[in-house]
């Protein structure tokens, strides 16, 4: 097995690790190609991000009353250009 991957093989391991599908030689390898590969450090960090987020469903929504306020806003602002 080889221990160095490329970092589209990285990513497929990062995805997989996301739903904790990675076995433990992918996540070696996984960390091992993060210790020098700055971009796939910033894809790991996003999608680690995504999946808390998913984790977390509260989402925050405006009330109907100002969706309807800023609709008519965008509406008046687009006829005015």
């Amino acid at each position: 097995m080889k221990v160095k991957v490329t970092c589209q093989e990285a990513n497929h391991i990062c995805d997989k690790n996301q739903y904790r599908e990675a076995s433990f030689w992918e996540k070696v390898r996984l960390n091992i190609h993060l210790i020098y590969c700055r971009a796939c450090r910033k894809y790991t960090a996003r999608n680690m991000k995504l999946t808390k987020a998913m984790k977390n469903p509260e989402v925050k929504t405006m009330e109907d009353g100002a969706k309807q306020d800023l609709k008519a806003r965008l509406e008046k602002e687009m006829l005015n250009h």
